[in-house]
């Protein structure tokens, strides 16, 4: 055998026979294969798998969950974490698409133009805005989908390429504990709806509407919020395929339901008049002060979606139908916040006063019939976005803290217990300023997260991944790193957090005052964070890399593996 330089990749042991000698790729390397071993650091290791990069196949060959040739470790690995099988991938484009309606669909979006245009913008700038924030974010939306439709994995799983097999723990963690605070937000949305829509005669009884300090509303409130709650449990305890179920026969019901608001508000209005008469009250400097941080907190919005997509487009058929199906949210977030500012600004005319709430809005408009409608579609849309947005994450995250505890329903029960711990309607009873310090504030912690797990997979891995190692601990593995965890990673995530604090206690009125740049950063901290942390590990991982290449040659420049 001739001299033979060292290879840049790692390969995991275990039995594959391969009789002649041969290359393969895993992860972000190549090792020397002969007959059923590696030859890597001068040592004979057993092959655990094959991979593959070519980013064109929806389903590698790279896992076989029953194979004899490799078995994952039980504290990483249960039914809900293995990568999904052929059968499994069924999501179709018009499917994701779907989803996206249903998550869309919802009295959150619905606010979203219209409090643009409040703070001074004509009702085109806001409705630009909003798309254009969506369509910033379909980047990494579809980025971050592709490893979920190649290699059949959820986020937490993904999360174990680029944080380590422990550290993994830590974005995953903190995408739950929002994921439960927005859990709680939407729920109490819900309860709302059932509140402000029950009859007179009920809400005027003292002994039920009576505010009681102590629980922060009063008893016929919170029982509204806990039947809404309750309701959610049965579409949660039928794990993702009830999600699916939800989501594919909701969106035509919620398209024509917001159809009939929009065509109502049309009619009684008189037309959208009024809303095309809203005109800038901006100066140029103005405009652009608010343009920013509107783009952030509309980035936010979605943030945590775009994180965790890979739990919905591992589902998906191929990566045309995820790339397909995702291409919706600007669309449908456009078109629904067309339709939110249209009717807000109808209310003007019809009722002689600005009615912003949709469910008050509901209320006004009174019969029975209205009623019921206003209810179920509040309340499905309420649900459509709030399961599949804040339950998937925090459920996938609790089974990936422990497999053997929790499964995905065990999860989402938890995570529907956490919501009523985050007292959503304490919170909301605060200022509405607090929704974009809310969404500002933890896009500081998902725009890092992002940065590093796509730096980690596009220019670190070049989209390939050793399956087999991200559900093994064994100290070869590619993803063990140091003890489980990427240091580099983990640095990377808080120096892209660390700027964005200054800013984010001055909004929150904890200190006085900052510097103009720490403002400036806290109105862009998603574009920021995401960009600093993905190439902070990027530089990381690279002078790392360089000193475990120049670890494998000799003072003399020659290879240490040769025959």
């Amino acid at each position: 055998m001739n001299m033979l330089s060292v290879s840049k990749f790692l390969v995991p042991h275990h039995h594959q026979s391969h009789p002649n000698p041969k290359i393969i790729p895993c992860s972000s390397s190549f090792s020397l294969v002969f007959n059923n071993k590696v030859l890597v650091n001068n040592k004979f290791r057993y092959l655990s798998m094959k991979c593959s990069n070519n980013s064109s196949t929806s389903i590698p060959s790279s896992y076989d969950g029953g194979s004899e040739l490799f078995e994952p470790d039980p504290s990483l690995t249960n039914e809900d974490l293995k990568p999904t099988s052929p059968s499994q991938r069924t999501l179709t484009g018009f499917e994701m698409a779907s989803l996206w309606i249903g998550l869309v669909v919802g009295v959150p979006s619905y606010y979203l133009a219209g409090s643009l245009v409040d703070l001074g913008m004509a009702w085109w700038q806001g409705i630009g805005t909003v798309v254009v924030a969506n369509m910033i974010l379909l980047v990494p939306l579809v980025l971050t989908g592709h490893p979920g439709t190649l290699y059949g994995i959820s986020f937490p799983v993904l999360a174990r390429s680029s944080f380590g097999i422990n550290g993994a723990h830590i974005p995953t963690l903190l995408r739950a504990l929002i994921g439960c605070g927005w859990y709680g937000i939407e729920s109490w949305i819900g309860g709302e709806a059932i509140f402000l829509l029950l009859p007179q005669s009920l809400k005027n009884n003292s002994s039920l509407s009576s505010y009681l300090p102590w629980l922060g509303t009063s008893p016929l409130e919170f029982f509204c919020f806990l039947g809404f709650w309750v309701a959610q449990l049965g579409f949660v305890w039928r794990g993702i395929d009830g999600i699916r179920i939800l989501e594919k026969y909701s969106a035509p019901i919620l398209i024509l339901l917001t159809s009939c608001l929009l065509v109502w508000s049309y009619v009684n209005a008189g037309g959208f008049g009024h809303m095309l008469s809203y005109s800038s009250r901006l100066t140029g400097s103005e405009f652009w002060s608010v343009f920013f941080p509107s783009i952030t907190a509309n980035i936010s919005f979605w943030a945590t979606v775009a994180i965790n997509i890979p739990d919905f487009t591992r589902f998906a058929k191929s990566q045309h139908d995820q790339i397909i199906g995702q291409i919706g949210l600007p669309i449908f977030m456009g078109l629904f916040t067309f339709v939110g500012l249209a009717v807000t600004s109808s209310t003007k005319v019809i009722f002689g006063r600005v009615i912003s709430n949709p469910i008050q809005l509901l209320g006004q408009i009174g019969g029975l019939t209205t009623c019921v409608l206003a209810i179920f579609g509040i309340s499905l849309a309420t649900l459509t976005t709030n399961i599949a947005a804040n339950v998937v994450a925090p459920a996938n995250a609790l089974v990936n803290l422990s497999p053997k505890v929790f499964t995905f329903r065990r999860g989402a029960i938890l995570t529907a217990l956490l919501g009523i711990a985050f007292q959503p309607w304490r919170l909301l009873r605060s200022s509405e300023s607090f929704v974009y310090t809310w969404l500002v504030g933890y896009s500081a912690i998902m725009g890092p997260i992002g940065g590093v797990v796509l730096a980690d997979y596009y220019l670190i891995k070049r989209t390939c991944l050793c399956v087999n190692d991200l559900y093994s601990r064994s100290v070869h593995g590619a993803y063990y790193y140091s003890k489980g965890f990427n240091v580099a990673a983990i640095v990377a995530l808080v120096l892209g957090i660390l700027p964005v604090v200054p800013g984010f206690l001055w909004k929150v009125g904890i200190v006085s005052s900052v510097a103009d740049v720490f403002v400036v950063i806290y109105n862009n901290a998603w574009f920021i964070s995401f960009f600093s942390a993905g190439f902070l590990h990027w530089i990381l991982s690279s002078l790392r890399s360089s000193n475990n290449k120049a670890d494998k040659y000799d003072e003399g420049g020659e290879s240490l593996l040769s025959s």
